[in-house]
């Protein structure tokens, strides 16, 4: 904000740290918290200090103008929310151990609100009647609620979190279409102001539900999230979105299924030692448990399975893996040598595309010590759904060209949907169309995690010295540091109220008794792009420039000084 008042240090309500903080695991976790950006009050859950508060506040600003541009009528709604309109869609079922709920000294059933489609659908039911006041897209800047089972890497994976969620409604899909490349070009807009590196990937909808989907991810270490990048083509997806077409195989020439004794053999790696064969040959079998009813999954010996796609698949149902106990009273089940072709109708067998009709696999007979090879998909066996769920490998080819993919780690930081009428069915959204006739609403959802954008912006801009923040959204524009005499801190005060007055933000290091190194060591960690330092020719009026990101210096008079800041 032009003209805002200097932030002297020896003020500020923050402490800088010397030491990294004992859980921390990831680069912005130990930088936002020595750098006094954040503090800890439970897991999962932190407190913003004047220094993050005005990061987080920049990157809401950038946010919102970009929402503003596109037509999006900002709005602020509750995060304590009743369960019935969660209930009518499922959801409050659906989410699991992540909801918070609670009680009222009535009895009534509420939640913290981890994301507001039902709430802003109930919005416009209430407010729109006819064709003529749609489209319409509204958003928030509010805190949501997920109870993490296991809150890690700072602010990055939080039981509460700063959101922008927009919602737009449509009478046509026509025009949800428009509303969603509104959104994917205004989020566009926000993350290269924001100066954060991002892919746009295709993504699964998940318990969201609807078409379209698409992630934005920050290609970082601390990611969570893997995705695959074309180096031949434009094709980029987070893993657990990419598809491969089922390519069936003429198995005309296959010999007979044939059970060959295998003593000692429960694993892929035994058995295809004991066989002299590759591991891409054989054929494993993952027993999970969907609804307490058992599911195999079959792919072939030399993937692993990808359970959060298995779960995709049968969401909202729980997935679990099978233990010693499913096996007890299940003689069809042999433990180590299960096969595809003696399951039966008790067991759910889906596999992955690899295992297309016509391969032929060396699998388990379903007997203790025994395989079976030449077992053919489609002749010996049959798959009752193809799902793909390998963990996809560096190097796969791309589903688009073919070209090996490239993998890497990623932050989300926001995500679009094509919801359609999931939402506007559960809940009866209709108007009145041109026609005279009810029409059921259309619907789009997408979101930005805000803080989480920090600490994206915070991954990839650090150095080995601290942070390091893009111009648009650090907490200054520029940190004067008086490097410790009396001369020197009235230098300091001089210059940083010129600077503000010229119109730029200004924190100004003015702690008394604190070493000109501890101060540029600080100065360095904090992240402001620009360092201003009145040294040791502050008796001739100048000062030292310096560059927080190239290390760059120069000394500039006082009136140098500001004239290249406000340049």
């Amino acid at each position: 904000m032009a003209n805002a008042p200097v932030q002297r240090m020896s003020q500020l309500m923050a402490k800088t740290l010397r030491d990294d903080p004992a859980d921390a695991e990831v680069l912005s976790h130990k930088l936002l918290v020595r750098a006094g950006y954040v503090r800890r009050t439970a897991a999962g859950i932190w407190s913003w200090l004047p220094l993050g508060k005005k990061v987080l506040s920049n990157v809401e600003r950038i946010v919102r103008e970009e929402m503003d541009a596109i037509g999006a009528q900002e709005v602020l709604l509750p995060a304590i929310l009743p369960r019935e309109p969660y209930e009518a869609t499922g959801r409050w079922e659906e989410y699991g151990a992540e909801l918070f709920r609670l009680q009222d000294r009535r009895g009534g059933d509420y939640l913290l609100g981890p994301t507001h489609e039902e709430i802003f659908t109930l919005l416009v039911k209430d407010q729109a009647s006819s064709y003529k006041d749609l489209p319409v897209i509204l958003y928030q800047i509010q805190n949501k609620y997920r109870d993490e089972a296991r809150p890690r890497a700072g602010i990055l994976r939080g039981r509460e979190f700063l959101m922008k969620d927009s919602y737009s409604f449509d009478t046509e899909d026509e025009g949800l279409a428009h509303s969603y490349a509104l959104h994917r070009q205004a989020y566009q807009r926000v993350f290269e102001r924001l100066g954060l590196d991002y892919r746009i990937c295709a993504a699964t909808a998940g318990a969201m539900g609807g078409s379209k989907s698409e992630e934005f991810l920050a290609p970082a270490e601390a990611g969570e999230d893997t995705f695959a990048d074309c180096p031949n083509c434009d094709f980029a997806a987070n893993t657990e979105a990419i598809t491969y077409e089922l390519a069936p195989v003429d198995a005309d020439g296959v010999a007979a299924l044939e059970e060959i004794p295998t003593p000692d053999t429960p694993t892929i790696e035994t058995l295809a030692a004991h066989l002299g064969v590759p591991a891409s040959a054989t054929l494993k079998n993952l027993l999970v448990k969907v609804g307490g009813e058992i599911v195999a999954v079959g792919v072939p010996g030399d993937r692993e399975v990808d359970l959060g796609k298995v779960e995709a698949h049968f969401a909202p149902a729980a997935v679990e893996l099978v233990t010693a106990e499913d096996f007890v009273g299940r003689p069809d089940l042999v433990r180590g040598y299960v096969g595809p072709q003696g399951l039966g109708d008790k067991v759910t067998y889906i596999a992955d595309p690899r295992v297309a009709p016509g391969t032929s696999w060396i699998t388990g007979a379903n007997k203790e010590g025994t395989h079976a090879k030449n077992v053919v998909a489609g002749r010996d066996f049959e798959v009752g759904a193809y799902v793909d769920v390998v963990v996809v490998q560096e190097g796969d080819p791309c589903p688009k060209c073919g070209t090996g993919l490239k993998l890497d780690r990623a932050i989300e930081i926001g995500h679009i949907f094509q919801l359609g009428r999931k939402y506007a069915d559960a809940l009866k959204l209709d108007v009145l169309g041109q026609h005279g006739k009810p029409v059921r609403v259309t619907m789009g959802s997408y979101g930005i995690g805000v803080s989480r954008a920090v600490a994206a912006l915070a991954e990839q801009t650090a150095d080995d010295k601290g942070l390091c923040w893009p111009a648009e959204v650090a907490p200054a524009d520029v940190h004067v540091v008086a490097a410790g005499k009396a001369l020197q801190t009235e230098l300091a005060l001089e210059v940083s109220e010129k600077l503000r007055a010229a119109g730029l933000r200004v924190l100004v290091d003015d702690r008394a008794g604190v070493s000109p190194g501890v101060k540029f060591t600080d100065s360095e960690l904090i992240g402001v792009p620009q360092i201003l330092v009145a040294g040791r020719r502050s008796a001739e009026g100048v000062l030292e420039l310096k560059d927080r990101r190239t290390g760059e210096r120069e000394e500039l008079t006082v009136d140098e000084a500001i004239a290249r800041l406000t340049a």
